[in-house]
């Protein structure tokens, strides 16, 4: 390369590193704070399934309920009817009472048995 072509080079290089240094400034990389994602609250999230109505995918979503515990649930609501209390859950192999406490806060009430249409 020519003296010149490396010249013109060497601003482009220079000036590219100002340019990084000034965002980087602007960001509050000299706080340390760049990266927010390590300081953010975790996200919570609110919500609550109606165990008789509820899909495999909602399920799944459930502490300690699966994919597989889910769809052993839905197998159970079809083959034996609806559930006519939380603690009905303990009917499925492989969920018992700590289960049921641990996901209780994530399911809707169950209506009365005259408010649940089924056998």
């Amino acid at each position: 390369m020519r003296r010149a072509d490396q010249a013109c080079a060497g601003a482009i290089v220079g000036l590219s590193l100002l340019v990084m240094a000034a965002y980087w400034i602007t960001q509050g990389g000299h706080r340390g704070g760049l990266i927010e994602i390590d300081r953010a609250e975790p996200l919570i999230i609110d919500f609550k399934l109606d165990i008789n109505a509820a899909g495999e995918a909602e399920l799944s979503l459930l502490p300690g309920i699966g994919p597989i515990m889910a769809r052993k649930i839905i197998d159970s609501r079809e083959a034996d009817g609806p559930f006519f209390a939380l603690d009905d859950l303990q009917r499925i192999k492989g969920i018992g009472p700590k289960t049921v406490d641990r996901i209780r806060p994530y399911l809707l009430p169950v209506p009365d048995r005259e408010h649940v249409a089924g056998p």
